[in-house]
């Protein structure tokens, strides 16, 4: 929305996120990111640690489950969103404000680590085009977003990925994403190119 303040962090959080269900049904994950600047000195020839900033943060609905499951305390990440100030009146009576960030997205750092990425699917239905599914990718994709697990183990299958949204099986409609390039879109089984 215009007039929003969307930033972008880069951190690491200082617990687990902490998840909780609202009165209307909805989750909520809850979590602190710490982020550091570092600054080099040129007379002491090292790093050394700015202030830190904790910057308050939530996600909603299937954002805030996919935190709660992905997410620890340490890990660095990297999120972007909303600024937003709300004011409420504490145990004691006093009135406060706190700036926390809304997400919109969130995901590892992969500077100083690995992760892989587990699709994880929902009831909502995946990206269906602006007309109801017409004209829009209504293909492989239908999650309702990206969970990020750090994982050991190995896939069973090394040189084929677990889920391939490119791939052709199960496409039925001749006018797919998985047909494009077929030899018959241009001009035939020829081994030479039509100009």
């Amino acid at each position: 929305m215009a007039g929003e303040t969307v930033i972008t962090i880069v951190g690491n959080l200082t617990a687990d996120p902490e998840l909780r269900t609202i009165g209307s049904g909805a989750t909520v994950a809850s979590f602190t990111i710490a982020s550091t600047p570092r600054t080099w000195n040129r007379q002491t020839n090292q790093f050394e640690d700015g202030q830190a900033l904790f910057m308050r943060c939530s996600a909603w609905r299937d954002l805030a489950d996919h935190c709660a499951q992905s997410l620890k305390k340490g890990m660095r990440v990297i999120a972007t969103g909303r600024l937003q100030q709300r004011s409420y009146q504490a145990q004691d009576g006093s009135q406060r404000t706190v700036v926390e960030m809304q997400l919109d997205e969130i995901g590892p750092s992969l500077r100083y680590a690995t992760a892989q990425v587990t699709r994880q699917s929902s009831g909502q239905g995946g990206f269906q085009g602006r007309s109801g599914g017409q004209g829009g990718y209504n293909g492989g994709y239908q999650g309702g977003g990206a969970g990020y697990s750090q994982q050991s183990a190995a896939p069973a299958n090394p040189s084929a990925p677990a889920v391939d949204p490119w791939s052709n099986a199960g496409a039925s409609d001749a006018g797919s994403f998985s047909t494009f390039g077929a030899s018959s879109d241009f001009g035939g089984d020829d081994s030479d190119p039509e100009f």
